[in-house]
């Protein structure tokens, strides 16, 4: 990973958690308004101290939630050999469905206990990024499932809009520096199915719901959360459990973000537990979106976020697809 942790840790699967709520305190989007540079200065210190953030009155409607999770509890409730219709095997899980069992995090030798479907930006024919951006995958059978998608993923952006310009207040460079970056950018909406535990060798054994993981993109905004079983890996090397309060977003910083700011903002490990009482019987969704930087944008090193101190750690630039193309292969999805 890009990040360093202040100390060693073990992150194998069966890093025992040790109950502990992580102490991220929820921060109001419905402030940013009225006071824009304080509720910069709240959200990067929380991301600065543990990569995360929880984000409360984010102004993603209820509706547009409600309809987009209902959507996605149809599309999992398919039968299996018509979710495996919209698979595309060779394309790194880009659109369409990746089956139960087929993604593993870096460096881990055990599969995810999770199967997901991706939406992209719906891009008009001839677009400059159509090489690096694939068309969408819709399910025929689910009349709905496309709009209520759509209307998610442009509430996501509107989101994510304002928390970007947040972050540049809080690194004292331009407020509307990530407008230009993210202009039709790499975004993925994900909805993910991680299915009851009840598969032989799953409780107790090494696969997990998500392994211990960094994200690769911008930042990550999380919708479904509520549900144990996000855990990050703090500083000591503890797991913290995450937990946003009903309809509260969790966000996290991305590798590309880390990258940008010479690990100022601060890409946490991560993992989704699987739970060790009766909610092992339950499925859990969410719905995480993944703000991606436009594909030939150039990740290079903001001079603000380099000194004596700080020395650049990544001085040879990379664009942000030949970045993604870089950690999808170490995840094996390519």
């Amino acid at each position: 990973m890009d990040g360093l942790l202040d100390a060693p840790a073990d992150t194998s699967a069966d890093a025992p958690a040790d109950g502990r709520a992580a102490a991220i305190a929820s921060v109001s989007l419905a402030a940013f308004e009225a006071d824009r540079d304080g509720f910069a200065q709240a959200l990067g210190a929380s991301f600065e101290r543990y990569g995360f953030a929880i984000v409360a009155d984010h102004g993603i409607p209820a509706p547009v939630i409600a309809r987009a999770e209902a959507a996605a509890k149809a599309l999992f409730a398919l039968p299996e050999a018509a979710k495996r219709a919209y698979h595309v095997p060779g394309s790194g899980g880009a659109r369409g469905h990746t089956p139960f069992g087929i993604e593993t995090a870096k460096d881990a030798t055990a599969v995810d206990l999770k199967e997901f479907w991706h939406i992209g930006r719906e891009l008009p024919g001839g677009h400059r990024f159509s090489d690096a951006m694939a068309p969408n995958i819709w399910p025929h059978e689910l009349a709905d499932f496309r709009r209520a998608m759509l209307d998610l993923y442009a509430a996501f952006e509107t989101t994510g809009a304002r928390l970007l310009e947040a972050i540049a207040r809080y690194l004292a460079i331009a407020p509307d520096f990530f407008v230009d970056p993210v202009a039709d950018g790499n975004s993925v909406l994900r909805l993910l199915h991680y299915p009851p535990v009840t598969r032989a060798g799953d409780e107790g054994g090494a696969s997990i719901r998500a392994g211990a993981h960094e994200d690769i993109n911008t930042i990550t905004l999380l919708l479904g959360a509520e549900e144990a079983g996000l855990e990050i890996l703090d500083r000591d090397g503890r797991w913290l459990a995450v937990t946003p309060g009903e309809g509260e977003l969790a966000v996290n910083v991305g590798d590309m973000l880390q990258r940008l700011t010479n690990g100022r903002m601060r890409s946490t490990t991560h993992r989704v537990a699987n739970p060790a009482d009766a909610r092992a019987r339950v499925a859990r969704y969410s719905m995480p979106f993944f703000l991606h930087f436009r594909p030939d944008y150039r990740i290079e090193t903001l001079p603000s976020c380099i000194d004596a101190a700080h020395p650049d750690r990544t001085p040879v630039p990379i664009t942000a697809n030949d970045y993604l193309m870089q950690r999808l292969r170490e995840i094996r999805l390519l």
